[in-house]
C-alpha cells in the first residue's frame, strides 16, 4: 500500500465537537468521518482496524462451536409486538411503512428474528444445542449521539444466540461465551472489568456486563482498590468485596453484555422442541453481544499518548510503516521500495510513505496513526544502517540493512 495513492486524510488540529480522545484521534488519524450526528463513514484505515477486530471475534466465536450467519436488518414490527417489546423499546427503534403498507423497522437487536428463524427450522432435541452468531450493522435512534463511535445511531455489533434443551445446557454455553469474551478483549489489548448486571429490556434471570474503565465512559461502576473486583453502582454492597478493600466509583464503557434469557422469547414466540419422550418443551435461550465498532474507540481510549494512538499487537491499520526520510533521494527511494517489497513477500501488512514531504510531517503522521513498527530509512543508509522504531514502547534500534528482516521477526 503506497501512502501517496491512499485515502488517509490526517488532520493537524482537533476537530470541533470531538469531546473525547478516541473521537479526536480517529478523526485526526483519518479513520472515520461523520456524515450526520451519530452516523460515520469508515475510511480505508478505519475499516482495516474494524476488519481485524471482526477477525478476532470470529476466531474466538468459532472456537466455541458457534456458527456464523447473517440476519436481515429490516424486521417486521409484528414480531416485536408478539414479543411484547415494541412499546418497551419506544422511539429508540427506527420504524417505517413500505409501499405495501407493511410496518417494518431497522433492527436494533435480533432476538425476535433469530427465535422466529429457529422455531421454523428446529423441532427436536437432537438438533440442540445450537449457537448462531452474526456481525452486522444495528440501528438505534439515539436521543443524544455522542463521543463518536461510543454512542452512535448506526453501529456494528456481534450478537450470538444459543438454544438448548435445559438450564444445565444454557449454563455450559454461557460459561463458554464468558471465556470467549475474555479472550477477545485480551487480544484487543483491553483491561476489562466484569460485573453481574440487570437484564433490563432483554429479560432473563442472569446477565454480565464487560466494561472498560475510562474517564469518558457513560456507565458508573464500583471497583475494589485492592482486588479489582467490579460491582454495579446500585448493587447492595454489604458483602460484595471479598477482600474488604475500599471501593471507588469508576466511569466505564460497556463493550459486551451476555444474558441468560431462559424461555422468555421461546414461549412468547413459540420456539418449542420435542424432548426424548416426545414431549413439547420451550427452548432455553441465551444471547451474547459485543459492540464491535465501539471496540475501536475503546481501544484508543485505553491506548494513546500525547502523539497519537498506541495500537495493541493484533489490532492496527497496518503492522509496519516503511518511512523513507527523503523519498527524493534515489538510494533511499530504491532501498525503501526493496524493503517494502520484501516485507510484503513475508506476509506483513505494510505501508510505505512515498510522499514527497518533510521528515517532520511524516514522523508526526506515523505517530498519530500509530503504526506499531516504523522502519526508518535516512542518512545512516550510507553506513548500511536503518532505524526500527517500536511505537508503543517508544524504543528505537539501529540495525544493519542485511539483518533488518530477522530483527523485525525476532522483536515481533
Amino acid at each position: 500500500m503506497y501512502w501517496s495513492k491512499s485515502f488517509i486524510p490526517t488532520l493537524k488540529e482537533v476537530p470541533e465537537g470531538a469531546e473525547i480522545i478516541s473521537h479526536q484521534l480517529m478523526l485526526r488519524a483519518g479513520l472515520i468521518r461523520m456524515l450526520v450526528s451519530g452516523v460515520y463513514s469508515y475510511l480505508p484505515l478505519g475499516l482495516k482496524v474494524l476488519n481485524k477486530i471482526e477477525g478476532i471475534v470470529r476466531d474466538e466465536m468459532n472456537k466455541t462451536g458457534a456458527q456464523e450467519l447473517l440476519l436481515p436488518s429490516i424486521q417486521s414490527e409484528e414480531l416485536w409486538i408478539k414479543s411484547g417489546r415494541n412499546e418497551q423499546i419506544g422511539e429508540v427503534m427506527i420504524r417505517f411503512i413500505d409501499r405495501k403498507k407493511r410496518r417494518l423497522c431497522l433492527g436494533p437487536t435480533h432476538e425476535e428474528v433469530i427465535t422466529d428463524l429457529v422455531k421454523n427450522n428446529v423441532n427436536s432435541y437432537k438438533q440442540l444445542p445450537l449457537v448462531l452468531y452474526q456481525i452486522q450493522t444495528k440501528f438505534r435512534d439515539e436521543i443524544r449521539p455522542r463521543f463518536g463511535l461510543i454512542r452512535a445511531c448506526e453501529f456494528v455489533m456481534k450478537d450470538a444466540y444459543s438454544f438448548d434443551c435445559d438450564k444445565a445446557g444454557l449454563d455450559e454455553i454461557y460459561q463458554k461465551m464468558f471465556g470467549a469474551y475474555m479472550n477477545i478483549f485480551k487480544r484487543c489489548g483491553l483491561e476489562v472489568i466484569t460485573i453481574e448486571a440487570d437484564p433490563g429490556l432483554m429479560g432473563g434471570n442472569l446477565s454480565h456486563e464487560f466494561l472498560v474503565p475510562a474517564a469518558s465512559g457513560e456507565d458508573k461502576i464500583l471497583i475494589c482498590k485492592k482486588c479489582k473486583s467490579g460491582f454495579a453502582e446500585k448493587k447492595d454492597l454489604k458483602n460484595c468485596s471479598k477482600c474488604n478493600g475500599e471501593l471507588m466509583v469508576q466511569q466505564a464503557i460497556e463493550i459486551g453484555h451476555i444474558f441468560q434469557l431462559g424461555t422468555k422469547y421461546s414461549q412468547t414466540l413459540g420456539a418449542y422442541f420435542l424432548d426424548e419422550k416426545g414431549k413439547k418443551q420451550p427452548m432455553v435461550m441465551g444471547c451474547y453481544g459485543i459492540g464491535v465498532s465501539r471496540l475501536i474507540a475503546t481501544i484508543i481510549e485505553q491506548n494513546n499518548d500525547q502523539d497519537g494512538i498506541l495500537w495493541p499487537r493484533e489490532v492496527n491499520p497496518a503492522q509496519i510503516l516503511v518511512l523513507p526520510v527523503n523519498f527524493g533521494d534515489i538510494k533511499i527511494k530504491e532501498t525503501s521500495l526493496k524493503i517494502y517489497q520484501k516485507l510484503l513477500g513475508e506476509g506483513f501488512d505494510v505501508i510505505i510513505d512515498d510522499r514527497f514531504l518533510s521528515a517532520g510531517i511524516k514522523f508526526k503522521d506515523a505517530d498519530l496513526i500509530g503504526f506499531p513498527i516504523q522502519v526508518i530509512i535516512g542518512a545512516k543508509l550510507v553506513q548500511n544502517t536503518l532505524e526500527i522504531k517500536f511505537r508503543r514502547e517508544n524504543k528505537s534500534f539501529e540495525v544493519k540493512l542485511d539483518n533488518f528482516l530477522e530483527k523485525i521477526k525476532e522483536l515481533i
